[in-house]
C-alpha cells in the first residue's frame, strides 16, 4: 500500500515514467522503501529544497504511525 502511494506519486513527477522503480524491505518494526528514478528527474522528485522528498517522507509517516512501523524512503 505505501509502495503503491510513492510509485503513484513519483509517476506523475517524473517524464521518464519507464525508469521508475519502488522496492520495500521490512525489518522488524522498521519499513525502507527506496524508489528509484532516471537521473535526469532526480530533482523533480527531490523538488526545490527537498520540499517534494520530504512531503513524501511526511506521508509514509502519518501513514506508518497508524500501523506502529517506522517507515524510511530512500531515493536513488
Amino acid at each position: 500500500m505505501l509502495r503503491d502511494l510513492i510509485e503513484y506519486i513519483a509517476l506523475q513527477l517524473v517524464d521518464d515514467v519507464d525508469a521508475v522503480s519502488v522496492s520495500e524491505r521490512v525489518r522488524g518494526d522498521r519499513t525502507v522503501i527506496t524508489l528509484h528514478v532516471h537521473e535526469s528527474d532526480m530533482g523533480r522528485v527531490i523538488g526545490r529544497e527537498g520540499r517534494i522528498a520530504n512531503a513524501m517522507r511526511t506521508l509514509l509517516r502519518s501513514a506508518g504511525a497508524s500501523s506502529d512501523r517506522h517507515v524510511v524512503l530512500e531515493v536513488r
